[in-house]
């Protein structure tokens, strides 16, 4: 079964069960990684998921995988948090961070620099509007390989 039809069966299966506990669906992957392939349903809440909060969906989702049985192969599966510094990649997460210190990853330097640390300021479909060292500036969206939040400990 192609790559992005086992993702999507498992979008239609997955969403009434992450509804019903108020939680986010962040993403379904379904790739291959040495010899294995995995099955990863990324989910979020505010304040954090836990791994109760995994099991919980974990155990339900797997039920229906089983009966379904979308996926040709063997995998494994998994049910997670997508951690405090996912990639920026929805309309929430970025209104969900702005005004918030991140990370731009760029494919190609600007101004001699990849890597980029702001505050972000807005976006707009192909641009990403950042505050550094009180100055603004406008990135396309086309040349970022990465957006994140900053984290320093």
């Amino acid at each position: 079964m192609a790559k992005r039809k086992v993702e999507d069966i498992v979008f239609e299966l997955a969403k009434p069960i992450i509804d019903r506990y108020n939680f986010e669906l962040v993403e379904i992957e379904f790739k291959k990684e040495g010899p294995d392939w995995f099955l990863r349903v990324y989910i979020d809440k505010e304040g954090g998921i836990t791994i109760d909060d995994c099991q919980s969906v974990s155990e339900e989702l797997s039920d229906l995988l089983d009966e379904a049985d979308p996926i040709e192969q063997s995998y494994i599966f998994e049910v997670s948090s997508p951690g405090i510094d996912r990639p920026l990649k929805t309309e929430r997460d970025y209104r969900k961070n702005n005004g918030k210190p991140i990370e731009i990853k760029l494919f190609s330097p600007m101004d001699g620099k990849k890597v980029i640390e702001g505050i972000l300021k807005g976006h707009t479909d192909t641009t990403v509007e950042i505050e550094v060292e009180g100055k603004g500036i406008n990135i396309e969206k086309e040349s970022i390989a990465l957006i994140r939040p900053l984290i320093k400990f």
